[in-house]
């Protein structure tokens, strides 16, 4: 039988414009703060709530750390943090998870909403890849995650659109291939966005950074 490693899931409170947000069984679902609110919608059950819960109503608050003592004999966590406090929810929740021995992170409802937040979730990724994991945002039609110092494969039968932006510094070696505009051996940073809106022909591609990191995000129609 496959091993299928066991996945983080972040459902978060920004927007979320998908039908559905998909759980492997022997996932670790965290709602973040008001993400709660999502996992309600979607009949999901989080194994965890993190947050400082300032954008849920305090009803609501003491509603689900009551719901919480009551299923599945208190199986539930809750964790209230301290608004006062250097770490965002999301990064909080993150750590959490990195605590807990994963090293995959999905993240659902990271975008939108207040633009501080969307930044702070994007530095979130380039966070997980130092410390040696993988994050991936996803929101209706894209994926976002960052890649470092590797190469990303995509089949031929890989549609849609290729954005790719320097982060944390510059990102030498940029190599681009298999897909309508060409890169070889390039050098981005942090003010040129050169590496957006690229295209996927119907060929195998590949997407390689050899010193530095890139944020990474997939459109498809």
């Amino acid at each position: 039988m496959e091993n299928i490693q066991a996945r983080c899931v972040l459902i978060c409170a920004g927007d979320l414009e998908i039908s559905e947000i998909p759980i492997r069984e022997n996932d670790l679902v965290i709602a973040v703060d008001g993400g709660y609110m999502y996992c309600q919608l979607f009949a999901i059950e989080p194994d965890v709530v993190i947050g400082d819960f300032d954008s849920l109503e305090e009803n609501s608050v003491r509603q689900m750390e009551l719901a919480a003592k009551e299923e599945n004999g208190g199986k539930k966590r809750i964790i209230r943090l301290d608004p006062m406090k250097d770490d965002t929810d999301t990064l909080a929740a993150l750590k959490f998870g990195l605590e807990q021995g994963h090293r995959e992170f999905h993240l659902y409802g990271a975008l939108g909403g207040r633009l501080e937040h969307t930044m702070a979730n994007l530095q979130c990724l380039l966070f997980l890849k130092r410390v040696g994991a993988a994050g991936y945002i996803w929101d209706g039609n894209t994926m976002t995650t960052v890649i470092q110092n590797e190469t990303l494969s995509f089949r031929k039968e890989m549609e849609g659109m290729l954005s790719v932006f320097a982060v944390g510094g510059k990102a030498e070696g940029v190599v681009e291939k298999g897909l309508k505009y060409l890169l070889d051996d390039a050098v981005l940073d942090e003010n040129f966005p050169v590496g957006i809106s690229n295209e996927f022909i119907g060929e195998k591609a590949e997407l390689t950074v050899k010193n530095g990191s890139l944020l990474v995000i997939l459109r498809w129609d």
